[in-house]
């Protein structure tokens, strides 16, 4: 007899992969742009790193405390504080032109971002029923996926045809709509949460930063996430350099790609585990890096994304899978919040160190350079598979 599965499909999940969706491309909308923004108003190259790097720090550092604070607190009121917290941050940007003001707006948006990432993340988990919560969490993850490969060239071509300032006020639009959307989402939280507000668990920064289990996918993610920075901090830069108008196409291309490769690769995942998928998409992501970089025409932008959305935009996903699927359900927002630490490290460090390399070579080398981290994430993958002791079917 067929056991019937748990419905997943509800309207509280609906609206928060939706509203989850609008805050990634409020954020993302703004990466790309901040770098080539500072350099216009007068930014070093080492204030153009800082610019990425302090927003990770603080997202980081304050990712244990509101780990903690998910222990005691419901979903609701953590989730609208920290979408509410974003809008405001946001909206500040076009304030002042002075770096060292913009560093300071750019670090308290970081700790707004940590926050609403980790509370979104676990709302989530909560939501999905526990027997479908590897599928569950796939989908959530396409919500950020495609909100990170398809905002930024929506920023792109804003910045590039118009003004900051009105690219700063579209975000900010899609902002409110994702504070609309958490507002009709019903949030179920879990009764331990309520158990632990009569007696509230002892607080452990590293433990509540580090899931000891799913540390080595949150290793994976991190250099995965280093190759990507150098796209998202540069490739404008780049594009100007080259004389290319199409920068924008490559975002395009990329989350067009991952959207249409999602529904394969994740029913690949679910049968097969994340190793393949990985050393095969990590493959794609270094051949799409290296077209980037050779690019000297629109079309060249428009074949990398495609490549580069097939092979990072379903690795991402399955990485948030495969970090959660280490853990317990107890344990999951934790492991969440190192999910997305990892990116904000990897992303963070990458703007730091190429920031620093930019000042002697050129941007074109910068992306070869970080190429070369998709290849230690399809070794490090590898090495993993060969380590497994059972089947993913018999685990999973």
């Amino acid at each position: 007899m067929t056991q019937t599965l748990p419905k997943l499909w509800t309207m509280p999940f609906i609206f928060l992969i939706l509203a989850n969706l609008f805050t990634f491309m409020s954020f993302q909308m703004l990466l790309p742009n901040l770098p080539p923004y500072i350099e216009s108003i007068g930014g070093s190259n080492i204030q153009i790193g800082l610019i990425t790097t302090t927003f990770a720090f603080a997202a980081i550092i304050i990712r244990p405390f509101i780990g903690h604070l998910l222990m005691t607190r419901p979903r609701k009121i953590l989730v609208m504080t920290g979408a509410i917290a974003l809008l405001i941050m946001t909206a500040l940007y076009p304030i002042t032109q002075i770096v060292t003001l913009l560093l300071l707006i750019r670090f308290i948006h970081g700790i707004a971002w940590g926050w609403s990432t980790t509370v979104n993340g676990t709302a989530a988990v909560d939501l999905v029923p526990r027997r479908r919560v590897g599928e569950g969490m796939g989908y959530f993850g396409l919500s950020v996926t495609v909100g990170m490969i398809m905002a930024p060239s929506l920023g792109i071509y804003l910045y590039q045809n118009y003004t900051f300032n009105l690219l700063v006020w579209i975000s900010v639009a899609l902002g409110v709509i994702a504070i609309l959307l958490f507002s009709l989402t019903s949030f179920v939280t879990p009764k331990s949460v309520y158990d632990n507000q009569k007696k509230p668990p002892k607080f452990s920064f590293f433990g509540s930063l580090i899931e000891q289990k799913s540390r080595y996918p949150a290793l994976v993610t991190l250099l995965n996430t280093f190759g990507y920075g150098s796209v998202v901090t540069y490739i404008v830069i780049f594009g100007n350099e080259q004389g290319l108008t199409g920068t924008f196409l490559f975002y395009f291309f990329n989350a067009v790609f991952a959207t249409i490769s999602r529904p394969v690769t994740g029913k690949y995942f679910d049968k097969h585990g994340p190793w393949k998928l990985i050393m095969f998409c990590s493959g794609l992501s270094f051949i799409a890096m290296w077209v980037l970089a050779l690019a000297t025409s629109n079309l060249h932008l428009v074949i990398s994304g495609a490549i580069f959305g097939i092979g990072f935009g379903s690795m991402m996903p399955a990485l948030q899978a495969w970090v959660i699927s280490k853990t317990t359900t107890e344990r999951s927002g934790i492991a969440n919040g190192m999910y997305y630490s990892s990116i904000d490290l990897g992303i963070g460090s990458s703007a730091l160190i190429l920031g620093f390399i930019y000042q002697f070579v050129e941007t074109a080398t910068l992306f070869k350079l970080s190429s070369f981290l998709f290849i230690v994430v399809l070794i490090l993958t590898f090495f993993d598979y060969r380590n497994q002791q059972e089947p993913w079917q018999s685990v999973h």
